[in-house]
């Protein structure tokens, strides 16, 4: 499978009473697949799968898989804490149609890298889908070591890893010695200039939620056209906007905050997050106003 482009990790949208809502959902679909975001991912952080119950996440699958997979590429994020949890969430993803599978850690338990490759490889026995990793070791508690990774040579599921540590060092090892085993996405949004100058073409972007347009013409620019001083360019609007929320310890509050300046309310977060106070909207909204003053 190819994971070339802007991947969108979609948020859930909640209504007053606290329960998903489904016809918000629709506008969010409709309002990033029109600018040309190039798939979706269901189940991500972003969508604050967490919290969200066993069977809130299936009728999420079940809802997307049906309004959405004509029209664009579907990832299924299946993290959970066990890997039982995992193949259930992956076998009804593959049933309902979705292409292919976000795969991180199990969280929490923080398994030592031979179990957490016992993981990876149950897994793939089970769904035989195309795999993007999912390494964000500040959330799960578990890094994707080199020796996990060299694990799964031979299975050619095995295809792409969203890198979201935050190191260089690591960025560079993958993209100069394991793009014959994997793909790269740009899974840290303040780096992205540096994933795509260093050859990487995918990227997953919680922020193209409500910034869908700014993100597809960054991508347009540095891979398509390998246009980097227009890159450059576009990078340093957006550089302000990634800042803060790479930088905020707010994310979930501000992609959904972005969402309802954008004419896409969704609600707020699920506690134990709280929402965004009216300050930190000020400041949001002015960072979001000089960004998207450059559509006109």
């Amino acid at each position: 499978m190819n994971f070339d482009g802007v991947w969108t990790p979609v948020v859930t949208p909640f209504n007053t009473s606290g329960s998903v809502d489904f016809r918000s959902l629709e506008n969010i679909i409709d309002s990033l697949i029109e600018p040309g975001v190039h798939g979706l991912i269901v189940g991500g952080t972003t969508g604050e799968y967490y919290a969200l119950s066993h069977d809130e996440r299936l009728a999420l699958f079940d809802f997307i898989a049906d309004y959405a997979k004509s029209r664009i590429p579907l990832m299924a994020g299946i993290n959970a804490t066990t890997t039982q949890e995992s193949l259930t969430l992956g076998l009804h993803a593959k049933k309902v149609g979705f292409n292919a599978i976000l795969l991180a850690a199990p969280y929490y338990c923080q398994p030592t890298q031979q179990e957490l490759l016992i993981h990876a490889l149950s897994v793939d026995d089970a769904l035989d889908m195309p795999i993007m990793l999912y390494n964000f070791p500040a959330r799960t508690g578990t890094e994707m070591s080199w020796a996990f990774i060299n694990g799964l040579k031979g299975r050619p599921n095995f295809q792409a890893i969203k890198e979201s540590t935050g190191s260089i060092e690591r960025m560079h090892g993958l993209l100069n010695e394991h793009t014959d085993q994997l793909q790269v996405s740009c899974g840290m949004d303040d780096q992205v200039l540096e994933f795509f100058t260093w050859g990487a073409r995918s990227w997953v972007a919680g922020a193209s939620n409500f910034l869908a347009p700014e993100h597809v013409a960054l991508y347009q620019a540095c891979v398509v056209e390998k246009d980097m001083i227009k890159g450059r360019e576009l990078a340093t609007r957006l550089l302000p906007m990634l800042n803060l929320l790479e930088q905020g310890g707010k994310f979930c509050q501000y992609i959904k905050h972005g969402c309802e300046l954008a004419g896409q309310p969704v609600g707020v977060t699920r506690l134990p997050l709280q929402p965004l106070s009216d300050a930190e909207k000020s400041a949001f909204k002015i960072v979001y106003e000089q960004l998207t003053a450059h559509r006109a």
